[in-house]
């Protein structure tokens, strides 16, 4: 049985960029739409890419920005300045 990496953040207007920038780069991935909140997940992996969210937020970002939007995470972080990864490692 595999394991769902995930993220969840508040439907917030910054938290929109990301989840597009998201499913942009993961495109196995499933995004869904809660009241208040948005989850995406993927069977063992997640990569969140600084160059694609810059692109769709129209400035530099960095990955650190993300956390003041998200609300709970499941999966190894594998984190540095240019991506932020959530997988299970078996």
């Amino acid at each position: 049985m595999s394991q769902l990496a995930f993220i969840v953040f508040q439907d917030n207007d910054n938290a929109r960029y990301l989840v597009e920038a998201i499913a942009e780069d993961n495109p196995h991935a499933e995004v869904q739409h809660h009241p208040a909140m948005i989850r995406i997940q993927a069977e063992q992996r997640l990569v969140i890419n600084r160059h694609t969210v810059e692109e769709k937020i129209g400035r530099e970002w960095d990955v650190q920005e993300m956390l003041l939007d998200v609300i709970s995470i499941g999966g190894n972080v594998d984190e540095d300045d240019d991506h932020f990864i959530l997988e299970w490692k078996n």
